[in-house]
């Protein structure tokens, strides 16, 4: 009998040259991975490392611009579609 070979497990970890950044970092710090990648969009991805959204550099330039902005607000904490924090 010969013995089967299972495939190997993908990783837990992206591992695709997309830019992307995790769903817990601020908004600066999405625009500094940006700036340092010269990309306007970036893939948000989840503590498990699933893709869960793309943001631009048009949605959060036009966030930080609006009165809800603090240094402290979360990729998280944008709505999927708009740029306005969650409640």
């Amino acid at each position: 009998m010969t013995p089967t070979q299972t495939p190997p497990r993908r990783p837990s970890t992206p591992t695709t040259a997309e830019p992307h950044v995790w769903a817990d970092m601020t908004v600066e710090v999405a625009l500094a991975v940006m700036s340092g990648a010269r990309t306007a969009r970036l893939v948000i991805r989840d503590a498990d490392g699933r893709r869960t959204g793309l943001v631009t550099r048009a949605q959060l330039a036009g966030f930080r611009a609006s009165p809800a902005y603090t240094d402290r607000v979360r990729l998280s904490e944008l709505g999927p579609t708009d740029t306005a924090p969650r409640p």
